[in-house]
């Protein structure tokens, strides 16, 4: 029988394992299986050309019960409003599980940025907030970056909502450029809590990590950062790396320098000297300590699940893993940190933002880091330690631990 690889129909069903344990009432677990609102636009930009293209957009609300919504945009040539869905439930889970006072939200348009122009991209990001401007806002809904948007579409969509705002508001976006408002520390932020949580599950595993071996498959901004701080923080050996176009291994390691370097040059790491080709659906199953997922989702299902070979998986993409997948892995004592924990250093870095942003004072570097370790390492806790006593794995555990704070927070509210 096949996997039903629907992202949202895939977070309902994790969530529905979690409301069984809870033993949520069937109303709250109704309220809670859908958004709370949705959006959904049409965007006309005009080209370089003179021509005019019309683009589609979306914004998910999914629940806003703990505070206001938070989540980034998503630009991609095949975003689908069942994935908007999908990541604004995950984050709605994953600011609960960090415990930051945030619900979940997420937007995205279906585009095709790298065939954009920096002119015509700038037009599409500001239509986009003259869109959704009357339904964002600090005490509202705060977007970030995501896949293929950055500080300076932030920096533009800021801007627009100050021209249609009439007031300066920065809180309005996070992962803006520091010059405007952002944080300290927020670029690299996704996968160095992501690192703070594969050093707190090797510690409670017993593993020692020094010189052991990873794999990063997918080399964005989570990726090349996961390298870097993998080498950096826990003395690891990365010895593969992919990204769209394929992946390279070398068992006697990459080097974060020259890999990236590489990378910037030519826009792939395929061809990297002194290395060997290698496809995506083979590094998942290379025999590392540490497997770190940081593309799309659904890349370990039923059908490879059984050949994952890492003692850790660090989701730091979101929804890499699909629930069969998940038994399978919990089944063969592979020990995995689920991504709305696992990634949640990026949303946890932008409510620093929101917060620096409401007084106008902003932290050094190093107290960011220290935050964000406390954060995640609080977080890691009370999700391993769920696990342990409940006898689920990690991702059952996160849910329970974050569909509890949001169901109390809705019965406090009188929602439900």
């Amino acid at each position: 029988m096949s996997e039903n690889l629907n992202p949202f129909a895939i977070a309902q069903a994790q969530l529905d394992e979690a409301a069984a344990i809870l033993q949520l009432d069937p109303e709250m677990h109704a309220f809670l299986r859908e958004p709370m609102r949705e959006f959904h636009f049409t965007i006309p930009v005009k080209m370089d050309d003179g021509s005019t293209k019309i683009y589609k957009g979306f914004r998910v609300q999914y629940n806003d019960a703990r505070g206001p919504a938070k989540g980034g945009l998503r630009f991609h040539w095949e975003e689908t409003i069942d994935t908007v869905r999908a990541l604004a439930a995950w984050m709605t889970w994953k600011t609960a599980v960090v415990d930051i006072p945030l619900g979940g939200a997420k937007g995205g348009i279906i585009c095709d940025p790298r065939a954009l122009s920096s002119t015509e991209l700038e037009r599409l990001s500001r239509g986009f907030m003259r869109n959704i401007a009357r339904f964002v806002g600090i005490t509202k809904d705060v977007p970030a970056p995501d896949v293929y948007t950055n500080p300076q579409i932030m920096a533009w969509m800021m801007d627009e909502y100050s021209v249609l705002s009439g007031h300066q508001e920065p809180g309005v976006i996070t992962g803006k450029p520091l010059e405007l408002g952002g944080s300290a520390g927020r670029g690299d932020a996704t996968a160095r809590g992501g690192i703070y949580t594969v050093r707190e599950a090797a510690s409670a595993l017993g593993l020692n990590l020094q010189g052991k071996p990873a794999a990063i498959q997918g080399y964005g901004n989570a990726g090349t950062f996961a390298h870097q701080l993998a080498e950096e923080l826990l003395g690891m050996k990365v010895i593969a790396v992919s990204d769209s176009r394929g992946g390279i291994v070398n068992t006697n390691g990459l080097l974060y320098e020259e890999t990236m370097r590489f990378k910037r040059e030519t826009g792939s790491v395929v061809g990297f000297p002194e290395a060997e080709t290698i496809s995506n659906e083979e590094l998942l199953e290379l025999p590392v300590e540490v497997l770190f997922p940081s593309a799309l989702e659904n890349v370990i299902t039923a059908r490879n699940a059984d050949r994952i070979k890492a003692k850790i998986v660090a989701e730091l993409a979101n929804g890499p893993t699909t629930p069969n997948a998940d038994h399978i892995l919990h089944e063969n004592g592979v020990y995995v940190l689920p991504d709305f924990l696992c990634n949640a250093g990026g949303v946890t870095v932008s409510y620093f933002e929101m917060v620096q942003n409401g007084y106008q004072y902003y932290w050094p570097e190093q107290m960011v880091h220290e935050r964000l370790d406390q954060k995640m390492t609080t977080a890691f806790h009370a999700v391993h330690t769920l696990a342990q006593n409940k006898k689920v794995n990690n991702r059952v555990a996160g849910y329970l631990v974050a569909v509890d704070r949001v169901a109390t927070a809705v019965r406090l509210r009188g929602w439900v």
